[in-house]
């Protein structure tokens, strides 16, 4: 694992498969669910990319499906980092469809992933820098740092909603005399 900071182009992937009979759903479109594996995928390999190790999904913080992925479909994923914690990495995706046919090509799904970096003993470890260089890399920078803290109150909020009903309960337990 390296420590020396690194730019979002290096974890810059491309990603692209064509979409098969197997990856249908009932309406015979691309099922989402395929959509999602994809996107974990490709936001996995720009977290390795950037880390230079092991990591793990910790959370998808954003999906947006925008239209239906069509059979026959060259599905194309663009993933890199777009801003770091100490052990995290948050990517973003975005993904084309395009008709190999006539090269019509449409912007059908966004996602943001957490990914934590992992050491050989599978505990958190830190993750090297990101050194923003253009004006969007920095944007993209700002906007992940607050999906983050969004995050981050979503998560104290829920604690303290069930610290709040575990504590009725004991306050309920005890008026019972139990």
């Amino acid at each position: 694992m390296s420590t020396t900071g690194r730019t979002p182009a290096q974890s810059r992937i491309v990603l692209s498969q064509v979409m098969e009979i197997g990856d249908a759903n009932l309406a015979n479109n691309v099922h989402g669910g395929v959509i999602m594996k994809l996107v974990d995928t490709a936001a996995g390999i720009a977290a390795v990319k950037h880390c230079g190790g092991r990591v793990v999904t910790a959370s998808m913080d954003e999906m947006s499906f925008i239209e239906p992925v069509f059979l026959g479909e060259v599905v194309t994923l663009y993933a890199q980092a777009n801003d770091v914690g100490r052990t995290s990495i948050e990517v973003g995706v975005r993904v084309m469809a395009e008709n190999a046919r006539t090269g019509e090509t449409r912007h059908v799904s966004s996602a943001y992933l957490v990914f934590v970096a992992l050491d050989a003993d599978g505990n958190p470890r830190p993750v090297p820098p990101l050194l923003p260089e253009s004006e969007e890399e920095h944007r993209r920078m700002e906007e992940a740092k607050i999906r983050r803290q969004h995050r981050l109150a979503r998560k104290e909020a829920i604690l303290a909603r069930r610290a709040a009903e575990a504590g009725r309960a004991t306050d309920a337990a005890r008026a019972g005399g139990v």
